[in-house]
């Protein structure tokens, strides 16, 4: 198992083992966002070294062809060999050709077939390698994106606590002042000066004034 691999895993446990968000179902989570960060920070340093890896499998495809090339050529070195010796050595020169020139053939046919099965193999390493690559980062981009859900989801709730407790605050001064005005009334030129007093307060935006 890979880093990456070892690392998404712990994710899942985590998150599996989270409470639910109260009165959400199972639908939303709490994550703690620095247990939650520390895994990503690990996912994000590991990603990096995972990548070389299958980048240095992807790089042995030319060194798997080169080894296979320089077997072929031995061989084939080899072969000529066996067939200038036959020549020199035999009496009967076309019965020498003949032979060595099977040598020949035979040997092209299985350099050929070291080398195809050669960049075949190379060729399924490197489809391998990058289709894994692939499938881990596509199991990161998936946590990203539910760790900004949920962060998106909290933001929205807090805002909303915040909306409602300012309205409340602001319907309670309303009272208040109302009180004070019917206990001590105002004269005209008193009130045209208190209302320079008044203290204004800008709503966010969706609260009632």
């Amino acid at each position: 198992m890979s880093k990456i691999e070892q690392i998404i895993g712990e994710i899942e446990v985590y998150l599996d083992g989270c409470k639910p968000q109260a009165f959400s179902g199972s639908k939303k989570i709490i994550v703690e966002k620095d247990v939650i960060d520390e895994m990503l920070v690990e996912l994000r340093m590991s990603t990096p070294e995972e990548i070389k890896r299958y980048q240095k499998i992807i790089a042995n495809r030319d060194a798997i062809i080169n080894d296979a090339q320089a077997k072929a050529d031995a061989m084939l070195a080899d072969a000529n060999r066996q067939t200038a010796e036959m020549i020199n050595e035999s009496e009967i020169m076309q019965q020498a050709y003949r032979q060595a020139q099977e040598v020949v053939d035979e040997a092209q046919d299985k350099a050929q077939e070291i080398i195809d099965n050669a960049v075949t193999d190379a060729n399924n390493i490197r489809e391998g390698a990058m289709q894994y690559t692939d499938s881990a980062l596509k199991n990161l981009q998936a946590i990203i994106g539910h760790s900004m859900d949920d962060s998106q989801a909290r933001f929205d709730a807090y805002m909303n606590q915040m909306r409602s407790s300012y309205e409340v605050v602001t319907a309670n001064r309303r009272e208040l002042n109302a009180g004070a005005e019917e206990e001590a009334p105002a004269t005209s030129s008193e009130q045209a000066a208190g209302s320079d007093d008044d203290f204004a307060i800008d709503l966010p935006l969706g609260s009632e004034k």
